[in-house]
Parts: C-alpha cells; structure tokens; sequence
C-alpha cells in the first residue's frame, strides 16, 4: 500500500465524526430506553457466526450478500451479520428456549453486507429493533407496530408514517377466492409488487387488478380492500388490520399498500413500512414470521421489527447545533466541576496555560462556581 491510498476505506463504509457519533448514540439510547420500559430485554450477539446458523435461521436471509471466510480454528465458514434478527431467533431458541413465552427481547448493533442497497451505497449500517417472540396475533402485531412508533418519536423522527401490507395476500386469495395455478402465483406476486398492470394481465392475474387500487389512505384504502374479499376470505386480516391501525391511530398516519412485497418475502400474514418527514427513505419494517426451533422441523412464531435509522442519525446532525462545553481553567475548583458534570455540562480541562477554550470548541468557561458565556 503506497501513502496515497492507505488512509482510503472502502467502498460504503465511513467514520462517524464526533458529532455524528454523538447524535448516533442519543438515537440508539432513546430508542433502547423506550423498548426496555416496554419490557424488552436487549440481548448482544456476537458480530459474527457460522454462516449455516445465519443462513438457515429464518426464510428470507441471502448468504450471498453477507462477508464469509475461513475460521482459522473449526475450518468452518464464518459471517459477518447482515441482520440481527436471525441471532435473536437463535437465542430464542436455544438458550431462551425454556422462558416463558410471548419472550420479548431487543438489540443494537451494526450490520454489514457485501453491496448496498439500490441508490445507498452503505454496506455497514445501524441496526435496532424488537422481537416478540412466541405470538403472531393481532395484538402482537399492534403492540409491535405502536412501540416501533415510539422508539422512532424518542430518538427524534417526526411526522411520522406506516405502511401496512399483507405479506401472503395473493397466497391467501389463489387458494380459493381467486384461484391461480401454482405457476402463475409468482409471476401475480411480483406484477403486483411492481403494480403493473398489463404485466398483471398477461401473468393471468386480472382478477387482481383491484388489489392496485385498494391503497393510500388507510381509512379508504380497507374499504376498497373489503370489496375484494370475495367470500370472506379475508375478512380476519381486515379486521386484525383495523385493530391495528385503531391502536396507533393519533400517533402516525397510516396507509395501506396490501399487495406490497418488496422486503417483506419472509414475512406471514402483516407487514408494515415506517417512514418519517424529512428522512430520505425507509426507516425500518416489521411484522410477522417464524424462526426454526432448535429441533429439526420445529418453528416458533414471532412479531418484531428493525429500525435502520442512520438518515435520520445524518438529518439529526446536520439540523443539531453543538452542545454546550465548559472549559476548566488551570486551579478550578474541582467540586465545582464535579458539580457542573452531575447537572449534565460536557467539561474540558485544561492541560497548561496555552489551552485556547475557544479553539478546543468550548462555549462557557468556569469562573468560580459558574459558567460564564465566552465573550
């Protein structure tokens, strides 16, 4: 490596400089704080693991997106976590297998994959959410989604609004409301994903066209929902989607997208989307799956959700002004600075009689027992 590059990191990785940094961990706090006065104990899995134990956890997880190599010791293939959910569902399942179910648990920690996705380039992203583990019920369901919109609202996300989506929709309907041959459900799924459509059409999905139009609003998009329940095959789901949107109603705005699939392909009957004002993107999804037991053909049902709130961690600092820093001159009183810490002010010390407390970014100085403004 020559002296030009060696300071380069790689593609979709970046430092978080202080302020960054700072604003990262009063998002992750607040977030944490609201899952554990919810009774979400946080569990800390290792960063990585045998890629067989990532990969076979749960359905919808792709080995080929996550770093893999060597382990030295066991001649095994390592790697690098893309999600954490998949190590929570092992906990579950292994050394919480014997607690008492619905098992609530919570994480943080970052995540890497092998490319970004779509217009993101990042590969290593913050990742914290909640599972809820041993029930898939409509209350679990709404539990899930209003604590979600509560750690968003902690950490500072505003306006904030969720999409629900019925994740086996078209499964559900070509069973035997709308019928479709096994070899024409996937090609319905992804037209509908697309919301194509012509291209619904031609993969033999005309019956489902009115599925593109029950969206928007939550309130108008369920009713146009209910005209596509033919023979009350879906009457649960709507229900359970009105109960959902009932407990959360007042604290977001709620819309509908219930043939929506992109990023919900493990996921059973409910899914939902979180998006917050001014945030680029998504900031986190949820619903329902199940996770492998720790005996072959078992599985356990489970509500969770994963926030990835890096663009609003980056919206938060670029709105942020600095924080407030006191500059201890040489001879201060140390009780005094104590004191100062204990009320919450950051302090700087002074090292020799050089130290520029402006220059250092500090905005009050101790004189005596006070904090004077720089002038």
């Amino acid at each position: 490596m020559n002296t030009t590059d060696r300071d380069l990191l790689p593609e979709g990785l970046e430092d978080r400089l202080p302020q960054a940094a700072a604003a990262a961990t009063r998002v992750m706090r607040a977030a944490l704080d609201v899952l554990d006065s919810h009774g979400y104990d946080r569990v800390t899995p290792p960063t990585l693991e045998f890629e067989k134990s990532l990969a076979s956890r749960m359905a919808g997880v792709e080995p080929r997106r996550m770093f893999r190599f060597v382990d030295p010791a066991s001649l095994r293939t390592l790697a690098l976590r893309s999600d954490i959910t998949p190590q929570v569902g092992r906990i579950a399942a292994t050394s919480l297998a014997a607690r008492a179910r619905p098992l609530r648990l919570a994480y943080a920690g970052q995540v890497v994959t092998i490319r970004g996705d779509g217009l993101d380039p990042a590969r290593e992203r913050l990742q914290l959410g909640a599972e809820l583990i041993g029930s898939d019920t409509v209350a679990a369901a709404g539990e899930i989604v209003s604590v979600a919109i509560e750690a968003l609202l902690a950490a500072g996300a505003s306006g904030i609004s969720v999409d629900l989506t019925l994740p086996d929709l078209v499964d559900t309907l070509a069973e035997r409301a709308l019928p479709l041959a096994p070899g024409k459900i996937d090609a319905v799924r992804r037209e509908l994903d697309a919301k194509d459509a012509g291209g619904l059409v031609e993969a033999g999905g005309a019956a489902y066209l009115p599925l593109l139009y029950a969206t928007g609003e939550f309130d108008s998009a369920i009713e146009k929902l209910c005209d596509v329940d033919a023979g009350g095959a879906l009457a649960s789901r709507i229900a359970g989607l009105r109960d959902i949107a009932a407990r959360v109603a007042g604290k977001a705005r709620i819309t509908l997208d219930p043939s929506e699939r992109h990023g919900f392909e493990y996921q059973s009957w409910f899914g939902f989307t979180l998006y917050a004002h001014g945030v680029r993107g998504a900031l986190g999804r949820g619903g329902t799956y199940r996770i492998l037991g720790a005996e072959a053909g078992t599985s356990e049902a489970a509500t969770g959700f994963s926030l990835y709130p890096d663009p609003l961690i980056e919206t938060l600092t670029s709105e942020g002004e600095p924080r407030a820093l006191l500059f201890l001159p040489l001879g201060h009183d140390a009780a005094a600075a104590e004191q100062m810490r204990a009320d919450e002010w950051r302090t700087v010390a002074a090292l020799d009689g050089f130290d520029d407390p402006a220059a250092l970014g500090c905005s009050h100085r101790l004189v005596g027992r006070e904090a004077v403004l720089l002038g």
